[in-house]
């Protein structure tokens, strides 16, 4: 599935490349730290609390020496743990159900994303997800855009068969919203602030933070089921570090963009604003939401919807693939 997160490709060039910040030899450093090899993606949701690690000094301070890899999207890092490349990894919420099919374990939710709208033209008379029920939907299949339009149908008492929906790469769906050639979009920013330089008064319908704490749509990270089965030592030591560096990063969210850009050797410009649509939830916030099933229920929530979008036979209890009692045991 691919994510939406244009970025990403542009800044990479290829699947995989090494970064030279953070990484660490084969033998390790000497000291008796533990190397682990980490997958990421070059944007703010993917490693900004990667960013805030290696500023702080978070892997020695753990033990752990990194070397970070970093990937174009989810789904390769997900065939990367499975070959034994990398031992980490950070998906997307688009990428979860392959974690939810059982090639990956999820140790810890990371930002969640707050960017999907459903959007409409002004004037048009629609004013609920209801009222889409036979318009015309513009929406790039199996991303974030296409689970929020899903959900929002969902929840209105209709499935995709009540909408037309025309299957649009992101680019097509600003051009095709602002020439009005369809009635409404399933789309993400900053492509609405896009679309709202050309329609100015654009309605959004409903929102990704709509649902929450109900519902949501979280990054993750993510990690080898031969390395939690048998070395949760070391995965509790990595859960310490992105607990931290998450941390950091929700107490410094305008500084974490430009850190993040200088972590990723891209203008400072290219983040700004990106903490504005995700969500960083401290750890102790995030432990309470894994002790009481909230955090359970945002992954169930995903996975009937990768149902009904035929990415996955049957919505697997989360249990199977959250190391919840990890990311819990981490925290303290």
């Amino acid at each position: 599935m691919r994510r939406p997160r244009i970025l990403a490709s542009a800044l990479v060039a290829l699947a995989v490349l090494p970064l030279a910040a953070g990484c660490g030899t084969s033998d390790g450093d000497g000291d008796g730290a533990k190397k682990v090899r980490f997958g990421y993606i070059a944007d703010f949701a993917g490693a900004a609390v990667l960013a805030a690690a290696d500023q702080q000094d978070l892997w020695a301070k753990h033990g752990l020496e990194p070397e970070l890899k970093v990937f174009t999207n989810g789904p390769v890092q997900i065939q990367a743990l499975g070959a034994g490349d990398i031992d980490f990894g950070y998906i997307g919420s688009g990428a979860t159900w392959l974690a939810a099919s059982g090639k990956a374990k999820i140790i810890a939710p990371n930002m969640l994303g707050q960017a999907d709208r459903v959007i409409t033209h002004p004037g048009t008379g629609i004013s609920s997800i209801a009222d889409l029920k036979g318009k015309k939907v513009g929406v790039p299949e199996g991303t974030s855009g296409d689970m929020i339009l899903e959900l929002a149908l969902k929840e209105a008492g209709l499935s995709g068969k009540d909408v037309q929906k025309v299957n649009m790469d992101p680019s097509t769906v600003v051009t095709a919203f602002s020439g009005k050639q369809i009635d409404a979009a399933a789309i993400w920013y900053p492509l609405i602030d896009t679309i709202k330089k050309n329609v100015p008064d654009t309605v959004e319908l409903t929102k990704s933070e709509d649902y929450y704490p109900k519902l949501s749509f979280p990054s993750s990270f993510v990690a080898r089921n031969e390395l939690v089965a048998e070395d949760p030592e070391t995965v509790t030591k990595v859960l310490k570090v992105l607990q931290e560096g998450n941390d950091w990063v929700a107490a410094h969210r305008g500084e974490a963009e430009t850190l993040t850009a200088t972590f990723l050797k891209v203008p400072a410009e290219q983040f700004k604003g990106a903490s504005a649509v995700t969500k960083v939830v401290p750890t102790s916030e995030l432990k309470q939401l894994v002790a009481d099933g909230s955090v359970a229920g945002w992954y169930k929530g995903l996975a009937d919807l990768f149902v009904t979008m035929g990415k996955l036979p049957t919505s697997p209890d989360p249990a199977t693939y959250l190391a919840a009692d990890l990311y819990q045991a981490a925290a303290g």
